[in-house]
Formats: structure tokens, C-alpha cells, sequence
């Protein structure tokens, strides 16, 4: 871990100069000091600058209400990416989207991300992502948490230590800290993401 805060007097080049130097990270002064070695990267991660709306104390979530059900003809085989013959028939069966994309509709909710920090893994600002509470979450499944009472959209990770099992919460975007709680802190699943609704057009 380096020291962030440098002495007034500095040698070589005619001395210290105003704004000159490395920009500090923290707006006070830090210490050094001794860490187990395999504890250094969950510091570091704790220590990054978190960006702005990453984690929000409130959330809007829309339930999901079945209005109408619509039915979209779809091919029982599939069909490469370029033009099919217009003298074939593809169409032999019908899909209900409602159906298709939720499994639970009491404990299924949409939520708008307003982050990138899921950027990697396809989900960017703006986009609506389905969340079921009914499911349990599995190492690497994308999660809706609640940790310190602010909500975040995470992959889940789950690692064994000896006979305990950890977690902690990544970011698919380097520009983003992964979380990992502290051990006052608790994680709580709130959900699983099961669909990322994103409009192409």
C-alpha cells in the first residue's frame, strides 16, 4: 500500500513546485501500515472510488401484471443469420413472451439500471432487467443486493474457505470496485436476474 501524502521538501530539480507531483486519492492524510498479503486486493477493492450511482438506497420496481397475451409464430428449427428461401415455410409454432420470459409472475419485477457497472456483461444504462425473488441465487448468477441498506446489481460469487463459505459481489467493469463486505457488513440477495430487456431500435 503507498503513502498518498508527501513531505513539504522534495530534492532534485529545483525543489517542490505548486500542483506538481502525483494527485492525491484521499482528501486527508493516510497512513501506512502492515496488511496480510492475502488481504490486499480486498483493500484495494475497498479503498477504489466507487462511481456515481453504483449503489442507490431506493429503488423503483414495477411488478409484472399479464394483460393481454400476444402469440409470435416462431420456426422449430433455426434459421441462419442471411435471407430463407420465401418458398419455405419456417412458421410451425406460436410463443407467448409473457410466458417465455417470466416463471414466476407474482415474484417477478423490472427494474431500469441506471450504472455501468455491469457493462461487460451486456447490461448498460437504461436497460430493464427482470428480477425473480423466488429464485436462489448461484455462484456467478447476476443478483439484485442489499448491502448497508443500498442496492447494487452484481454477479454473485461464492468461494470456499476451509468450512465456511464466502461471497462477495463483482463488477463486469474495471472502472468498478467488486465489493466484498467486511465483517460487520451482511449481503442480502434480493433477487436473481433473469432477462435484460434491451431495445435495439
Amino acid at each position: 500500500m503507498h503513502d498518498d501524502h508527501f513531505p513539504e521538501k522534495t530534492f532534485g530539480h529545483g525543489g517542490a513546485r505548486l500542483n506538481s507531483g502525483r494527485k492525491l486519492t484521499f482528501k486527508e492524510k493516510t497512513v501506512v501500515m502492515r496488511v496480510p498479503e492475502s488481504k490486499v486486493i480486498e483493500i484495494k477493492a475497498w479503498l477504489k472510488p466507487k462511481p456515481a450511482d453504483d449503489r442507490f438506497p431506493h429503488i423503483e420496481l414495477q411488478p409484472i401484471h399479464f394483460k393481454t397475451q400476444l402469440s409470435i409464430p416462431y420456426p422449430l428449427e433455426s434459421v441462419a443469420a442471411g435471407f430463407p428461401s420465401p418458398a419455405q415455410d419456417y412458421t410451425e409454432k406460436h410463443i407467448d413472451l409473457n410466458q417465455y420470459l417470466v416463471q414466476n409472475p407474482v415474484a417477478t419485477f423490472v427494474l431500469r439500471v441506471n450504472s455501468l457497472s455491469m457493462k461487460n456483461a451486456g447490461i448498460e444504462v437504461g436497460d430493464q432487467i427482470l428480477i425473480d425473488r423466488s429464485l436462489e441465487a448461484d455462484h456467478g448468477d447476476i443478483v439484485l443486493a442489499l448491502i448497508n441498506n443500498e442496492f447494487t446489481v452484481k454477479r454473485l460469487m461464492k468461494e470456499k474457505i476451509v468450512d465456511q463459505e464466502r461471497i462477495w459481489l463483482k463488477a463486469e467493469n474495471p472502472d468498478y470496485p467488486d465489493i466484498y463486505p467486511r465483517s460487520e457488513e451482511q449481503i442480502i440477495i434480493w433477487g436473481v436476474v433473469t432477462c435484460i430487456l434491451k431495445k435495439l431500435k
